[in-house]
């Protein structure tokens, strides 16, 4: 229909990877792919009303000229009977032509809240990303507060760093070094 081959999809690929990213872009493509089918059943269903609509028209038209020629009156019961079935068949048909329109008005009401549920859905992940930038702190400053918590653990009176290699020395040692 539009003659896309495979270098074009690559490169509108490509380009949809570098604008939205990688942990948007399954999303981007569901979204559109549903996008795609509910216009699709929406052409289908408007192709359908159209076509009924037409034959719904037809019908009445013979009615009528079947109706202008050859009076009431004059029909035979046998045709009144199929004058009557035909009518009803029209009323069905309008019946039918308004099921199927309000099916259409289902399909767009759909569509829009699939569109909402997207909008909602990256207005979310992007304020997560925000959020996530905003609390992760600078590696500095973790660095710097490992430091400050580690401080006050040596200067509480516990055993220094020398203490620690006196102990791990050999009392015979510790002995002959006094």
């Amino acid at each position: 229909m539009f003659d896309i081959g495979f270098s074009e999809l690559l490169l509108v690929a490509v380009i949809g990877l570098v604008v939205l990213g990688p942990e948007r872009l399954p999303v981007a493509v569901r979204t559109v792919a549903g996008w795609i089918r509910a216009m699709r059943s929406l052409a289908a269903n408007v192709q359908n009303e159209l076509s009924q609509e037409l034959k719904l028209q037809e019908l009445q038209e013979t009615l009528k000229k079947v109706e202008e020629k050859a009076g009431m009156e004059t029909l035979s019961p046998e045709l009144k009977q199929s004058m009557d079935e035909l009518r009803q068949a029209a009323q069905s048909l309008k019946s039918g032509y308004q099921a199927t329109t309000d099916s259409v008005e289902s399909e767009l009401q759909k569509a829009k809240e699939l569109t909402d549920n997207y909008d909602s859905a990256v207005k979310d992940a992007q304020t997560t990303v925000s959020q996530t930038q905003e609390s992760d702190p600078d590696p500095e400053y973790a660095a710097k507060m490992a430091e400050v918590v580690e401080e006050p653990a040596s200067t509480k009176g516990e055993s220094s760093p020398e203490d620690n290699v006196d102990a791990k020395k050999n009392p015979n040692q510790i002995e002959s070094e006094k």
